[in-house]
């Protein structure tokens, strides 16, 4: 199995997800075919370019095919602030939340390799080389950790998604409404789970 990760928002935004879905390499693959074969979509596969209706569809291949995901989500007004008032960082935002959902995972493994593919997207290079560092020492020998242009992989495009899906019903949007009602079976069925971060350490 591999952890596809990807992020949504900010705290300029209100909110910032993280989502680490959890899909064979072939089931990533085979659901983002099948979503491009019926929709016709050109370009890349991200949550704030697809409409309800294909974002229902994307979501129904994702659980029809067994994938699951932790979200971690952190909203701006609940987020504990430094000593000197201020708030975290984006980036020390981001390195918690990818930890949180992260290892929210790593003891569902059962010590089975897993690798984790993280976007490359949000940070130059250097940090992200650091950020993918970190999640190696994590996972010690139980699998790999590595960066893909979201454009190249299958998982993190689908994460992205469901990322985004989560930051639309965080942050209240004018579609967050109906989001939830296609959320509502995968989170009952805990096929996806959130966990809230209210304090970046």
């Amino acid at each position: 199995m591999t952890i596809y990760c990807d992020e949504s928002g900010g705290l300029n935004a209100g909110a910032m997800t993280f989502s680490a879905v959890m899909l064979t390499p072939r089931a990533a693959t085979e659901i983002h075919e099948r979503f491009r074969g019926v929709t016709g979509l050109r370009g890349e596969l991200k949550g704030s370019r697809i409409s309800i209706v294909e974002r229902a569809y994307l979501l129904e291949l994702f659980d029809r095919a067994g994938g699951r995901a932790w979200v971690a989500v952190a909203e701006r007004d609940k987020l504990a602030q430094n000593p000197g008032g201020t708030l975290p960082s984006d980036l020390a935002l981001y390195g918690a939340l990818l930890n949180s959902a992260v290892g929210r995972w790593l003891p569902e493994t059962g010590g089975v390799c897993t690798d984790v593919v993280i976007d490359d997207g949000r940070y130059d290079a250097k940090i992200l080389a650091h950020v993918r560092e970190e999640i190696q020492a994590g996972l010690g020998q139980w699998g790999r950790a590595s960066l893909a242009d979201s454009r190249r992989s299958d998982g993190v495009q689908i994460a992205d998604v469901i990322a985004n899906s989560l930051f639309n019903i965080t942050i209240g949007s004018p579609r967050a409404h109906r989001i939830r009602r296609i959320l509502e079976p995968m989170l009952q069925s805990k096929a996806i789970r959130i966990a809230e971060l209210t304090q970046v350490e």
